[in-house]
């Protein structure tokens, strides 16, 4: 209608090889979105200039994103309690070989022992980002006695862990004695697995107070052990030489930052789960809208996707 204004619906249609009952529901369908203007008195509607109509038709669906994001986000969280309350239940209840410690001191008690009667593998996720030097110091002679026992000792790691010196120090050690370290941009859980056997998980992924739960349903460990697996597969060495940024410019954890925004993570929820802080999610996402040249978030997430990006 802009490159042939005085065509009418019998012309467009035969441009178009489509119906005149296609064209006439496309012409309705425009000038509901006040992009054509249409009178009785008018034989052939006129395109008007789409700038300010697509405007608020884009304000609109990104106002719905925003509010599609934030209920999604919000069932995320409902069902994490929901498998959480579950899993104390079941837990309570002698089910599916469960247990419930219920707190720190429990937790690391029970570690020290599942460390002490390892015979074969340890294999462990450890979000958070860069771990304190407490934490490595009460992991050093655990991980050492199981090294010198034979137990092959596989821990990921999140990609931040590599701008901490303590950490990076400790991998370092690890590796003289045979540990094997590698990094992801996230993890999804913290978790051991020993002899593919038994397992500990978080009670509350959002707050390691709150205890954790042993698992020895042997149905519950395959599933573990192939999440395990099939995330060391696509992790990095620690130690190794820094992955370059892909050909369209993202590094794996400006990758995985996309990622979790187009699923409806906050900035704050991303940060936690890249092991950031909040300013570092924001830089990174500044960075890359500059890439894009775009002015908004919506817009990013539009020219990611055309980009392929997302």
């Amino acid at each position: 209608m802009v490159g042939f204004p005085h065509w009418g619906v019998a012309e467009i249609a035969a441009h178009l090889a489509r119906t005149e009952s296609d064209v006439r529901d496309s012409l309705d369908e425009l000038a509901e979105l006040s992009m054509l203007y249409a009178h009785g008195d008018t034989v052939t509607p006129i395109a008007l200039n789409p700038e300010a109509s697509l405007a608020a038709l884009l304000n609109q669906r990104e106002s719905e994103i925003r509010a599609q994001q934030a209920r999604l986000a919000m069932a995320r969280r409902e069902a994490a309690e929901l498998v959480a309350v579950y899993a104390v239940q079941r837990g309570e209840r002698g089910n599916l070989g469960l247990e419930r410690l219920d707190n720190i001191a429990s937790v690391r008690a029970r570690l020290a022992e599942l460390a002490e009667r390892a015979q074969e593998e340890l294999l462990s996720f450890m979000p958070g980002g860069a771990q304190s030097q407490e934490a490595l110091d009460a992991s050093r002679p655990l991980d050492e006695r199981s090294l010198t026992a034979g137990v092959r000792i596989r821990t990921l790691y999140l990609d931040s862990v590599r701008n901490d010196r303590a950490t990076t120090e400790y991998a370092r050690w690890l590796a003289e004695l045979g540990g094997e370290i590698r990094t992801i941009p996230s993890l999804p859980v913290r978790m051991l697995v020993v002899d593919r056997s038994v397992a500990l998980l978080p009670v509350d992924t959002k707050d390691s107070k709150a205890g954790a739960i042993v698992v020895r349903a042997p149905g519950v460990l395959a599933a573990l052990v192939h999440l395990f697996e099939s995330t060391w597969s696509q992790a990095r060495p620690l130690g190794g030489a820094r992955v370059a940024s892909s050909p369209d410019g993202l590094t794996p954890q400006e990758a995985e930052l996309l990622k979790l925004l187009e699923l409806g993570n906050t900035d704050e929820m991303a940060a936690r789960k890249l092991g950031v802080s909040l300013r570092t999610v924001r830089r990174m996402m500044a960075d890359i809208m500059g890439r894009l040249g775009a002015r908004s978030r919506f817009e990013a997430g539009v020219l990611a996707t055309r980009a392929g990006w997302i």
